[in-house]
């Protein structure tokens, strides 16, 4: 079984940046691509940024230049930098990953809050 632990989450002044933070553990063979979505209250979850195992990005438009997803292959970690928060950036933000074990399967963290808030 493969876990994906979710942490950094928290509340900031609009301006202000976070860092999240998403492992992997359990029997990992390897990890394809890894996203980050969010889902605010009454709306659809909705994809935030994404990165390949080669290390290409992609961004929803309202988030580039203010977001950078990155990951550590070595930690199956994979991380959402975010600076210049705003109060619609509000939203649980969750990741997921593509991960081969005995088979490739999609896997979901639990979810981490992040509030906007002055």
């Amino acid at each position: 079984q493969v876990q994906l632990v979710e942490s950094g989450g928290g509340l900031v002044q609009p301006g202000g940046s976070l860092r999240l933070s998403c492992a992997a553990s359990g029997i990992i063979f390897s990890i394809n691509g890894q996203g980050w979505y969010r889902q605010a209250p009454g709306k659809e979850r909705e994809l935030v940024a994404h990165i390949t195992s080669g290390g290409s990005t992609n961004y929803v438009d309202s988030v580039k230049g203010r977001f950078t997803i990155s990951r550590d292959n070595a930690k199956n970690t994979v991380y959402l930098q975010m600076n210049s928060l705003k109060p619609e950036d509000t939203a649980v933000y969750y990741c997921n990953a593509d991960v081969l074990t005995y088979r490739q399967e999609t896997y979901w963290g639990q979810g981490t809050q992040v509030t906007v808030s002055s």
